[in-house]
């Protein structure tokens, strides 16, 4: 008996290219009315098919079966465009940002934990809210007001910024006692790597 054939690292290129172009293709149709409706007319042909089955077990097995099937594989193909859909939003708003006045400091603001994020977020609302406030009253001096509101907008950013520094730091201090005492570390930083400098 032969052994399998498995794919040369040069060839993991083409497969992942495949890959891409057969996931976009499909999560394409699959976002179309036209997916919903034949999926709908299978799921209603099944139905009435009942009664020449007599509703049995092997009926039944037969749309779990399938919908189980169908939806482990979706599961994958969705991802994976949806990973990419992702990442590129996130690069063309990074230029965004990188190219116009706005503060670089927001630039990786993806990699924060939740609780960063919603400060940061909740820092947005009051900067809203301020902002419709101050427009009611007056309307004088919006260059000023513009750049103090950048200011304050990342001011959060800012201060987490240096709170996860602080952290990093205290974490590469003990990977290092630690690489001298040949223990590994308890923590990492996980995804995002270090912080670049401002």
């Amino acid at each position: 008996m032969l052994a399998p054939s498995w794919p040369r690292v040069g060839s993991m290129g083409k497969i992942s290219s495949s890959f891409r172009r057969f996931a976009e293709a499909t999560a394409r149709c699959a976002g179309k009315p036209a997916a919903f409706l034949a999926a709908a007319a299978l799921v209603l042909a099944w139905a009435a098919t009942g009664p020449l089955f007599g509703f049995g077990d092997t009926w039944q097995l037969v749309i779990n079966t399938g919908t189980t099937i169908i939806t482990f594989l979706m599961v994958f193909l969705i991802q994976n465009s949806q990973n990419r859909d992702s990442a590129a939003l996130q690069i063309k708003l990074d230029e965004l940002i990188r190219a116009t006045a706005a503060r670089n400091d927001l630039l990786d603001v993806e990699n924060l934990d939740e609780d960063a994020l919603e400060r940061i977020r909740d820092n947005y609302r009051k900067l809203a809210a301020r902002r419709a406030r101050d427009k009611a009253a007056h309307s004088g001096g919006r260059a000023q007001e513009a750049a103090q509101e950048r200011d304050e907008a990342c001011q959060e950013v800012r201060d987490i910024e240096r709170e996860l520094r602080a952290q990093h730091a205290a974490e590469a201090a003990a990977r290092k006692e630690a690489a001298g005492t040949g223990d590994e570390p308890s923590a990492g930083r996980g995804k995002g790597g270090d912080l670049p400098g401002r």
